[in-house]
């Protein structure tokens, strides 16, 4: 297969002829259609991700065409559309058993654990558990969208944050996890703030579902330009880039009671963020984590789709081939982008 993959960390990928993958007895393994170039994918090439073994082929979110079958698969067969979360639980450890795949003991990650979907061809294990059929009228670049930023702003809004109609919702970072924040928010029926230094994708931000937008560049206080907008504070604020200012920002700008998501990884010299507790014991705010979504958890988010409250498709900036990924995938950190980047040529 042709695939992208590098040999060491931080220095340039490659594109080469790699091995087919084979299915496990309880996997599939998938002709990838399209597949999403995320900040994840940057954090893994800088050697940021403990769980990547070298020689790697990076790519988490995907979507394709089911090629080999396990013997033991149950629920798929060849030629089934599909796509899956970025996060994949075993089926059988205490979290799964729960439904809480999303922190498996146990997970397999394409693209983090195993090779992933910068190639023509991926393997998944845990199929029957994780696998999702795609609905019939959706394109796979739309599906591949989901597995990662969008998902995870799904579960993050909407089960961490428990995020209701009417609330002010604070996004801080619009990239592509914040975009999604941002729309899912509005589908919802909330109002929402949208925290940023680029004014282009404060403007997307706007199209998208955001009630006010702050350039974080012309304020002297965020979190006091927050609460002033929101009339005392956000209900639910996400830490959308990971960031100690914005991950801090974030959790500062709630009113009393309200819960800080943070879902921007928090990596490398900004793993230890000083958070403001002082404020967090006195107004009892409440904050989480969010990691992936569980497969089962799809089928809310599809039927937004399928009625039209969220169009994930708006948020895709931009077509590319597995080629031009060579160089998009080392300047991930720039932050230059609007949109997701979609790479779905394999040339």
């Amino acid at each position: 297969m042709r695939a992208l993959f590098y040999e060491r960390f931080g220095e340039a990928p490659k594109i080469a002829s790699l091995p087919d993958p084979e299915p496990t007895p309880g996997g599939v393994v998938i002709s990838v259609k399209a597949t999403g170039l995320c900040r994840s994918d940057w954090h893994g090439w800088m050697g940021h991700d403990s769980d990547i073994h070298l020689p790697h082929v990076p790519g988490h979110e995907f979507a394709g065409v089911i090629s080999a079958v396990g013997k033991n698969v149950m629920r798929f067969k060849v030629g089934d559309r599909v796509t899956v979360p970025f996060v994949s639980g075993c089926g059988h450890c205490q979290e799964c058993r729960s439904g809480n795949q999303q922190v498996c003991e146990t997970q397999f990650q394409p693209g983090f654990t195993h090779w992933g979907s910068f190639a023509e061809y991926v393997a998944i294990d845990y199929a029957d558990q994780n696998l999702v059929h795609m609905p019939d009228e959706m394109g796979f670049d739309t599906a591949a969208s989901l597995g990662c930023r969008f998902a995870t702003s799904f579960r993050a809004v909407v089960d961490q944050g428990r995020l209701k109609g009417g609330e002010w919702l604070a996004v801080h970072g619009c990239g592509g996890v914040g975009l999604s924040a941002i729309m899912i928010g509005a589908g919802l029926g909330a109002q929402i703030v949208a925290i940023d230094i680029a004014d282009d994708k404060l403007a997307l931000a706007k199209e998208l579902g955001a009630t006010v937008t702050i350039n974080s560049r012309n304020v002297a206080d965020v979190t006091e330009a927050v609460r002033d907008v929101t009339g005392g504070g956000a209900h639910v604020s996400v830490d959308a880039l990971g960031h100690p200012q914005t991950c801090c920002n974030s959790i500062s700008n709630l009113r009393r009671r309200g819960r800080h998501v943070q879902v921007g990884l928090m990596l490398a010299d900004h793993s230890m963020p000083q958070i403001p507790m002082a404020r967090v014991i006195a107004h009892e705010l409440e904050i989480y984590g969010s990691h992936g979504m569980q497969a089962w958890r799809y089928d809310d988010m599809l039927a937004m789709i399928r009625t039209g409250k969220l169009s994930p498709q708006k948020l895709i900036g931009k077509h590319i081939s597995l080629t031009d990924a060579v160089t998009a995938l080392p300047a991930m950190d720039s932050f230059k982008d609007s949109g997701i980047s979609i790479i779905n040529r394999f040339e």
